[in-house]
């Protein structure tokens, strides 16, 4: 039998995908001060017949970024490029994607800061002034040729604002910082997405994903994805002994921990006597890459309260050994 989808079944879930995605600002759930500064911004730009400043987006992954990227682009009705910073590696790969750019359109950029240095040194001047300069030529006959623009609105997505340039983030006009939701934001978030699923889901089973679900709108629709999979193999309703039966499956714990997130820990714990350990030290005894542990698994756990980052190297927290259930020692 092949294992590839039908055009059906991949439309199907291309479907889903699209459909969990809000339209509207009105829709999204969530960042309630970000959709007010945002609906302010591309309000008075509408009123005074003119593109919105450029906006910037800063936060960790999956709280919504690429999503009001389409929602910035919606409310202006006007069409949406789509690209990320590791395709753009060269100043023509800008080149040709802002030659492109029809007038009011909405460029967005996910993962700016990984442009390479000579397409930001460009994207200042398009940003400025919506014109940039081509060199034609090389050596001593090399020549500069300005070639304009439609106006624009950049929309930039970045996971690490601190690594970008200040000169490209004076740039934007306006900078959204987008914070981790709470567990009743992402009630209303699995309680949207189950409706549209057409899955029904137990107040008690909601509440349940979304306590697991770290802050993150991502990992809720994840896992509420893999609920209805479970309930649908095993002809379950969707109430809460479904949700722990999946989740445990899935290995996500009361608290929202997988398989690594606890390694990481009881490893902090149990081979290291609670730390300090060093970051490329906790990798190998993992058997994992040290930015793997630093990106992936450290953000969550210091955010949780389980683990604390200190000069000398990591250090589990009395919550983190309540965590792992070991007794905390006398000397400690």
């Amino acid at each position: 039998m092949s294992g590839e989808l039908s055009p059906q079944v991949a439309a199907n879930e291309l479907g889903f995908e699209g459909a969990l995605r809000p339209a509207t600002l009105d829709e999204f759930v969530g960042q309630s001060k970000v959709r007010r500064q945002l609906r302010l911004l591309l309000d008075a730009a509408t009123i005074q017949q003119r593109t919105p400043d450029h906006i910037l987006l800063a936060g960790p992954p999956g709280l919504g970024k690429t999503t009001l990227s389409m929602i910035v682009a919606a409310e202006l009705d006007k069409p949406l490029h789509q690209t990320s910073g590791p395709a753009i590696q060269h100043a023509g790969d800008l080149a040709a994607v802002l030659s492109a750019l029809t007038p009011g359109e909405v460029l967005f950029i996910d993962e700016i800061h990984r442009m390479a240095r000579s397409a930001e040194e460009m994207l200042y001047l398009a940003m400025e002034d919506f014109k940039i300069d081509i060199m034609v030529g090389k050596g001593a006959g090399a020549t500069s040729i300005p070639l304009e623009l439609a106006p624009f609105t950049l929309v930039g997505a970045t996971t690490r604002a601190g690594l970008l340039p200040n000169p490209l983030r004076d740039r934007f006009g306006f900078t959204a910082h987008l914070e981790f939701y709470d567990e009743d934001e992402l009630s209303h978030v699995v309680q949207r997405a189950a409706g549209l699923l057409g899955f029904d889901v137990a107040a008690a089973g909601v509440s349940e994903i979304a306590g697991r679900s770290r802050g993150t709108p991502r990992i809720a629709n994840r896992l509420l994805r893999r609920v209805r999979d479970y309930s649908l193999v095993h002809g379950t309703p969707g109430d809460v002994e479904a949700v722990h039966a999946a989740l445990t499956l899935y290995d996500v714990d009361a608290h929202g921990l997988d398989r690594l997130d606890r390694e990481v820990l009881r490893a902090v714990v149990e081979r290291f006597g609670g730390g300090p350990v060093g970051l490329s030290t906790l990798a190998v005894s993992v058997g994992e890459e040290a930015e793997t542990i630093e990106a992936v698994v450290e953000p969550f756990l210091v955010r949780a309260g389980l683990l604390s980052r200190t000069p000398r190297g990591r250090v589990a927290t009395r919550r983190g050994w309540e965590h792992t259930g070991i007794p905390i020692p006398d000397a400690l």
